[in-house]
């Protein structure tokens, strides 16, 4: 008997098809953050830095130095990452050399259509409210300054239309996520004006309607950034009433809330108050520090989350790290494998067993399946599915 038909075996008797979960595992779309792969720079020809409470560091040699080489890092990435996947684009990543944010169009992105589409790629979007002369003083859609909020105002409902875009060209959903550095270094005088204006520019950006088919609006909150460490506009509960309010996905990154916080205890809260929820999977390190996203409990966690309560029709998953210290493609790589090596262990979890526990208040029972579930061969399924999709079982060490 193969060693795969012995975890076969082994899971069957606790109830769990493996080859279902694999069917499952493969049909999974993860987004793959296109901003690993040049530090977070773009193709602007700006000059400004990362203003906005982002930092990528390191000067790790093969930087991406414009599009065509970031879709060749991308597809060697891909060769080694199984399973459904997307791309997911900011705006300063197009060919928009020249070209001001508030004048950006579908055109600037055809080529990474034509890319996404030949290789059965969707695409996701973000305005990128950062690494600008019009971030005035750590400030774009909450500015006091009308002209300054007009300026980003139009930028993201440019941003929509080109997510539209992607979703009708690529038959894929394209989600266009929004979040902006808002904030003060130090505690401000007043902490409501600043979120009735945001509140106000994003009315404005979400007054068009597209076909939901084709875009998905998304709103991401932040605790804190570099140089806004005092107040963040858009906070969590901001952004939570909003989406709420008006019936936008809320974005969970897992690097944005205090050091003791995990998204993945928010999940199934959120599930019933909103539509859809988007996750920015990525690893704080003391603050939100964006590492290359590990193996780890909270990753299992999150995943576990997603798979127990059947949400993967209203739950997107995204990846969101950035580190110029080690080779980038490896980065995307180790990330992504790692979120859909999460994902199958929560689709081979015995949860069936656990619920029923759970409901007769058998709490030891539960404690004994939890725990022992942990041993069973999760790894031969993992391999047993790279060898189908013929990817690599283990990256070379």
């Amino acid at each position: 008997m193969s060693i795969y038909k012995q975890a076969k075996q082994a899971y069957s008797e606790v109830g769990i098809d493996t080859d279902a979960a694999i069917f499952a595992l493969d049909a999974i779309p993860i987004s793959v953050h296109c901003w690993q792969g040049d530090d977070v720079r773009g193709f602007e020809g700006l000059s400004t830095g990362d203003t906005g409470g982002i930092q990528a560091t390191g000067n790790h040699p093969g930087r991406a130095a414009n599009a065509d080489e970031l879709r060749k890092s991308l597809d060697a990435a891909f060769k080694t990452i199984p399973g459904a996947a997307k791309v997911n684009l900011h705006a300063m990543y197009g060919d928009v050399a020249g070209v001001s944010r508030d004048a950006i169009e579908p055109k600037h992105f055809k080529s990474w259509v034509d890319w996404a589409k030949s290789r059965k790629l969707g695409l996701d979007f973000n305005p990128t409210m950062f690494a600008h002369p019009k971030v005035e003083n750590g400030l774009t859609l909450s500015h006091p300054d009308k002209g300054v909020r007009e300026f980003w105002i139009e930028h993201a409902r440019r941003c929509r239309a080109i997510a539209a875009f992607f979703g009708l060209s690529l038959g894929q959903l394209s989600t266009m996520n929004l979040w902006v550095p808002d904030g003060y270094k130090d505690y401000p005088a007043d902490q409501l004006s600043p979120r009735r204006r945001l509140e106000d520019s994003l009315d404005e950006i979400f007054r068009d309607h597209y076909d939901p088919t084709c875009l998905l609006d998304s709103v991401e909150s932040k605790l804190f950034g570099i140089g806004v460490e005092g107040y963040t506009v858009g906070s969590h509960e901001f952004y939570m009433g909003y989406a709420v309010k008006n019936g936008l996905a809320l974005c969970l990154d897992s690097g944005h809330f205090h050091p003791t916080e995990v998204i993945s205890s928010k999940i199934s809260a959120l599930a019933l108050y909103v539509p859809k929820i988007l996750l920015h999977v990525s690893r704080p390190m003391r603050w939100d520090s964006d590492h290359v996203v590990l193996l780890d409990d909270e990753l299992i966690a999150i995943a576990r989350e997603v798979i127990r309560h059947n949400l993967l029709d209203r739950v997107h998953i995204g990846l969101d790290y950035f580190d110029g210290s080690i080779d980038r493609v490896t980065a995307w790589a180790i990330g992504a494998r790692n979120m859909r090596k999460a994902l199958l262990i929560a689709l081979l979890e015995p949860y069936r067993l656990l619920q029923k526990a759970e409901e007769m208040f058998n709490y030891t029972k539960r404690l004994q399946i939890m725990e022992e579930s942990k041993t069973l061969p999760w790894t031969v399924v993992w391999d047993e599915y790279c060898e189908r999709k013929e990817v690599p079982k283990r990256l070379k060490i």
